[in-house]
């Protein structure tokens, strides 16, 4: 299945590889670490941020954004930036105390301003913390290896489902009940952690289990026309109605999730490649990934992209790939850059970097906020600025990855590609 890039602008600072294009990445990844610099509540757990960087105290904090710009500032401490290690050590302090539940163990989903804290206990977070945690001892801050060691085994012990191959998704506080909802959201992002955590810790039994939940998603996309379900039972059963009377839910949106589809294709092309890749090239017991990498980001662009008479990815599709939800999300553009430089690489087809050109311009002319900093989360289907699902500018993480993955060892989760780049930027010195 092979789609045709739209037209797009042959600025060079659009084109992959050009000098034009590393310094529009550079500028625009250095101008969102700068913006989200407020994140720390005194706690050290993260606000969310307003329109223009101003952190809204009203509002819950999570752990789930309180690890993405630890993340976020832990690249930012790899590559020299002044006053990031500090940053990235609050937001360790805020996960080892103000949101780490020390009577039942594991991670709140959020505290309020006033320190309650809400109910359940969320695999996407603990994905998250296993995420930061990585990424921080690659850093090398205080802290930071212990955060990781409670946050492997708070994932192994209540999370991972051994047996399958996949983790569960959502606890009570006290981790004496298990919802009976099982989510892919939850997994893809576990994916990425998994990779992260073998990436910096050398210990591939994280590797292996990346590849286990990979191996149910390349099943299951293949079943479906390669629209991924989201949503299932406790038996892994697809729940393809799921939230149908709900379709723009943060989190759980009913049907197929273009963005999604956008994202999987790339850490599948990561797993594949770190574990078959050899000089960036996958073939033989590798080449089944990216095939379905390929499958995966050319039917979510045949669907979602200009689906509606104007540019952007579309949220949601029903199962035929007709839009439902067409507001665009900031992260579908994001994953967009991504994914299209990914397979650019390793594929060596142009259609890819007439894609990474296509989003890149888009993100440009629509989403980068010139007057505030950082980018709108959620356009209209015009491409207006709207916050109906995603008010505010929450976090840094998609935008900041999106202006760095492309110049970095796609076999490699970001934070070890940052550290490898800037050191053979400084033998070549």
């Amino acid at each position: 299945m092979a789609v045709n890039s739209p037209k797009h602008s042959q600025d060079p600072k659009y084109q992959i590889g050009t000098p034009e294009n590393k310094r529009f990445l550079d500028l625009s990844r250095d101008n969102l670490i700068a913006f989200g610099r407020r994140f720390p509540a005194v706690d050290g757990s993260s606000y969310w941020l307003g329109d223009d960087g101003t952190p809204w105290a009203d509002r819950n904090r999570a752990t789930w954004i309180t690890c993405r710009m630890t993340h976020v500032y832990s690249l930012a401490t790899l590559m020299g930036v002044d006053g990031a290690a500090e940053l990235v050590d609050d937001g360790v302090r805020g996960l080892r105390d103000a949101l780490h539940d020390d009577e039942n163990d594991g991670w709140y989903a959020e505290i309020t301003p006033r320190i309650c804290h809400m109910p359940s206990k969320q695999a996407y977070a603990h994905a998250f913390v296993l995420l930061a945690a990585s990424s921080a001892l690659l850093a090398g801050r205080p802290g930071a290896r212990e955060l990781l060691d409670q946050a492997q085994h708070v994932y192994l012990t209540r999370f991972w489902d051994d047996e399958i191959g996949l983790s569960v998704d959502t606890w009570n506080t006290e981790f004496t009940e298990l919802d009976t909802y099982r989510g892919l959201n939850a997994n893809m992002h576990s994916v990425e952690a998994c990779l992260a955590v073998a990436d910096v810790t050398g210990d591939d039994s994280w590797r292996e289990r990346a590849g286990r939940i990979v191996g149910h998603v390349l099943t299951w996309a293949e079943e479906n026309d390669w629209r991924i379900p989201e949503h299932f039972d406790s038996d892994w059963k697809p729940l393809l109605e799921f939230n149908a009377d709900k379709p723009d839910d943060q989190f759980k949106p009913y049907g197929a999730t273009p963005g999604h589809g956008i994202e999987w294709a790339r850490l599948i092309t990561q797993y594949a490649l770190s574990v078959y890749g050899k000089s960036g090239v996958l073939d033989g017991d590798g080449r089944k990934y990216l095939d379905v990498a390929e499958h995966l980001f050319n039917r979510a662009v045949e669907d979602a992209w200009d689906a509606d008479g104007a540019p952007g990815i579309v949220y949601t599709t029903d199962w035929e790939g007709k839009p439902v939800v067409h507001d665009r999300m900031h992260w579908t553009l994001a994953e967009g850059v991504n994914t299209a430089a990914t397979l650019f690489h390793v594929a060596g087809r142009q259609e890819y970097a007439d894609w990474y050109a296509t989003f890149l311009e888009y993100i440009d002319t629509y989403l980068m906020d010139r007057v505030n900093g950082s980018w709108f989360h959620q356009l209209d289907r015009t491409n207006k600025p709207i916050d109906t699902v995603w008010p505010g500018k929450s976090d840094l993480y998609h935008a900041t990855q999106a202006m760095m993955i492309p110049l970095r060892d796609p076999a490699l989760s970001i934070a070890p590609a940052t550290k490898k780049q800037m050191e053979e930027d400084g033998a070549a010195a």
